[in-house]
C-alpha cells in the first residue's frame, strides 16, 4: 500500500509540473496585446521554455544523483507556481518570456529526477511499468493544462487568473511538501553534474524524425492558436493543444506492437499528413479539420515517432542511456523551437497563413528527404518496441516535454 501511494504521489507531482507548462497557452494573445507585440514575439516567448529546459537537461542532468531525487521534484513544483504567478502579477510579453524560461527549468528537473525516481521506486523487472506511468502522467499534464485554462475561460469568462491557475496555486505547494516526505529510493553519489549528450551510431534518422514531429507540435501550440484567435475560434485553443499531445499517448499501445523502423515509417507519413490537414482546416476556417489534423500529428509526435526514437537511442547506447536520451532531446527541442520562431517572424511580414504554408512545404520536403536518405538505417536490425531493454550504468527514463 505504501509503495502504491509513493507511485501515485510521484505521478501526480509529474502531472502537476507538466500541467503548469502549457497552462498559459490560451492567453498568449492577451499577453501579446497587452505589450503591443506580434507573432514573432509570441513565438520567442513560447520558445523561451526550451532555453530553460535544454541547459537544465544537459548541464544539470546529474544533480539528482548528487542531492537525491525528491528535492529537485519539489523544486520543479515550486518553479511551476512561481512562473505562473508572475503571469498573474504582470500579464505581459516580457513576463511570458521569463515565465516560460522558468517552466523549462522546472521540466528539466522533473524529467531528470522524477523519472529516475519512479524507476527506482519500482522493482528492477518493472521498468516498463515505471516508464508507462511517467509518460501517462506527463502526457496528461502537458495537454491538460491548456485544456483546463480553455475550459475555465469558456465557463467563467476572460481572466488573467482563471480557475485553472488557482488549482495549481492550491495544489502544488502541498504536493511539494508531500514529495519531500516520500521514502528515499536512491543513494546520492559523488558524480559530475555536467553530463554532455551522447548520439549513438545509426540513429540520425530517428532524431531527425522526432525533430520534424515536434516541430509540428511547436507550431500547433504557438502559431495555430494565433490564427484561430484571428478567425474568432480562440475558444478552441485549449482543446487543440490538448489533442496535440494526448492523442499521442493514446497511440502508444499500438506503436508498441511495431518494430522501431515500422513505427518510424508510420510517423513519417502521419506528421506531414496531419499538418497539411491542419493547414486546410485553417484556410477553410473549419475547426473540425484543425482538430483532426492535430490528432493525426499527435499520434506520431508522441506515439509512433517518439517511442521508436526513444527505443533506438536507448538500445544503441546501453551504458549511457541518460546521456543518449539527452542527445535525442537535442534533436527534438531544436525542432520544437527554431521552426516556430522562424514561422512567427515570417507571419509578422507575410501573415500567419502564409507562414504556415511555407512551413508545411518545408516539412513535406524534409520528411521525404529523411525517409529516402534513411533507407540504410531501415536495413539495420529492427528493434521490437515490446522488448524491454535492461538498464545498466545510468538509471534514467526519458519523458517528453511540451
Amino acid at each position: 500500500m505504501r509503495e502504491t501511494f509513493s507511485h501515485a504521489i510521484l505521478a501526480f507531482a509529474l502531472f502537476t509540473t507538466t500541467y503548469a507548462v502549457n497552462l498559459q497557452a490560451p492567453l498568449y494573445s492577451v499577453y501579446a496585446e497587452n505589450s503591443g507585440v506580434g507573432a514573432t514575439a509570441v513565438t520567442i516567448g513560447f520558445a523561451a521554455y526550451v532555453a530553460g529546459l535544454m541547459p537544465t537537461l544537459i548541464l544539470l542532468g546529474g544533480m539528482s544523483d548528487r542531492i537525491g531525487r525528491r528535492l529537485p521534484v519539489a523544486m520543479a513544483l515550486a518553479l511551476g507556481v512561481g512562473g505562473t504567478a508572475l503571469l498573474v502579477v504582470a500579464p505581459t510579453w516580457p513576463s511570458l518570456v521569463f515565465a516560460r524560461f522558468v517552466l523549462g527549468v522546472s521540466t528539466g528537473f522533473a524529467t531528470t529526477a522524477g523519472t529516475a525516481y519512479m524507476a527506482e521506486l519500482f522493482s528492477q523487472d518493472r521498468t516498463r511499468q515505471a516508464t508507462l506511468l511517467v509518460t501517462s502522467a506527463t502526457s496528461l499534464g502537458f495537454g491538460g493544462g491548456a485544456l483546463a485554462t480553455g475550459l475555465s475561460l469558456a465557463q467563467w469568462g476572460p481572466s488573467i487568473m482563471p480557475v485553472s491557475f488557482v488549482a495549481l496555486f492550491l495544489v502544488a505547494p502541498i504536493l511539494a511538501l508531500v514529495v519531500l516526505a516520500l521514502p528515499k529510493a536512491d543513494n546520492p553519489q559523488r558524480v559530475a553534474m555536467l553530463r554532455l549528450p551522447v548520439f549513438p551510431e545509426r540513429t540520425w534518422q530517428y532524431g531527425m524524425a522526432l525533430a520534424l514531429a515536434w516541430s509540428t507540435t511547436g507550431m500547433t501550440i504557438a502559431v495555430v492558436p494565433l490564427q484561430l484567435h484571428e478567425q474568432g475560434l480562440g475558444a478552441y485553443t485549449g482543446l487543440v493543444i490538448f489533442l496535440a499531445i494526448f492523442v499521442g499517448f493514446l497511440s502508444q499501445p499500438l506503436a508498441r506492437r511495431l518494430t522501431s523502423i515500422s513505427a518510424l515509417r508510420v510517423g513519417l507519413v502521419l506528421v506531414p499528413l496531419g499538418f497539411l490537414t491542419v493547414l486546410v482546416g485553417v484556410w477553410l476556417q473549419e475547426i473540425w479539420l484543425v482538430l483532426a489534423g492535430t490528432a493525426i500529428t499527435s499520434s506520431a509526435s508522441y506515439g509512433f515517432t517518439y517511442l521508436s526514437s526513444l527505443s533506438e537511442f536507448a538500445i544503441r547506447a546501453p551504458d549511457n542511456r541518460a546521456r543518449a536520451a539527452a542527445g535525442l532531446f537535442v534533436y527534438a527541442y531544436v525542432g520544437f523551437s527554431l521552426p516556430t520562431i522562424a514561422s512567427g517572424a515570417m507571419a509578422d511580414k507575410f501573415g500567419l497563413l502564409t507562414a504556415m504554408s511555407v512551413f508545411a512545404s518545408l516539412l513535406v520536403a524534409i520528411t521525404i528527404a529523411v525517409g529516402w536518405l534513411g533507407r540504410s538505417t531501415g536495413r539495420t536490425e529492427p528493434t521490437n518496441l515490446t522488448e524491454e531493454p535492461t538498464f545498466r550504468g545510468e538509471s534514467a527514463t526519458a519523458v517528453k516535454s511540451g
